[in-house]
């Protein structure tokens, strides 16, 4: 295990109902505790954007969330406004219908295309692992690394289905090229305990809102100096 947990986490607030004050309690978290990243809707870049102007953490939003149905032209007008609002990481849900239907070089494409997008920035694919067979989750997988991504992430947190270290390490295992495209585990990470077993998987990036309990719940002896 790594000792610099914080920069795994992806500080994430997803819900509908977030407010301004939510975000801003989010950002001045993530700021204080150098979590990688904050993980927004789309509406709320531009204020995280502006929030944590200054530090290091990234603004990452979600395109085609939670659902993955909307078409490709649709996902890339969503990563381009995003982008031109200062986005920097892009967590996108694939097509799961079209990938069931063995659509693979539409997945790819679609990825592709929103990969293309951002012009370089950061592209996670969420393949919906509690959706999909293990063998859809290996063809998820190299579509995604065939189109460009940089990470593979397991769940939205909204549809079925959890990061497990057996799906985290089913995927890293199909990477075949670890310096270019990771893993990305989220939905139920909580504890410790679960972020401990999903690194020892393989995952580079944890999407959570627990990353506080994450590191206050570390063994002193390991992660006390990343206690504020």
């Amino acid at each position: 295990m790594k000792s610099e947990i914080n920069k795994y986490v992806d500080h994430t607030n997803l819900k509908p109902f977030a407010r301004k004050m939510d975000i801003e309690r989010l950002c001045t978290e993530a700021a204080r505790y150098k979590f990688a990243s904050v993980c927004v809707n789309p509406y709320n870049v531009p204020l995280a954007k502006a929030l944590l102007k200054g530090t290091d953490v990234k603004v990452c939003t979600v395109i085609g969330f939670p659902l993955g149905a909307n078409t490709t032209k649709i996902k890339v007008a969503e990563a381009e406004e995003a982008y031109d609002n200062g986005c920097d990481e892009f967590d996108m849900v694939i097509n799961v219908g079209a990938l069931k239907d063995g659509l693979y070089d539409y997945v790819k494409n679609e990825i592709k295309a929103v990969v293309d997008a951002v012009k370089g920035k950061t592209v996670k694919v969420i393949i919906e692992t509690g959706l999909i067979s293990d063998d859809e989750k290996v063809t998820a997988t190299k579509l995604a690394c065939e189109a460009g991504a940089h990470f593979v992430k397991t769940c939205t947190g909204v549809s079925q289905g959890v990061a497990t270290p057996e799906d985290v390490k089913l995927m890293y295992e199909t990477i075949t090229d670890h310096s270019k495209t990771h893993v990305k585990a989220s939905s139920g990470i909580r504890t410790y305990a679960d972020a401990a077993a999903l690194i020892e998987a393989g995952a580079d990036r944890l999407g959570t809102s627990s990353g506080i309990n994450i590191i206050e719940g570390a063994p002193e002896n390991v992660y006390n100096k990343y206690r504020v």
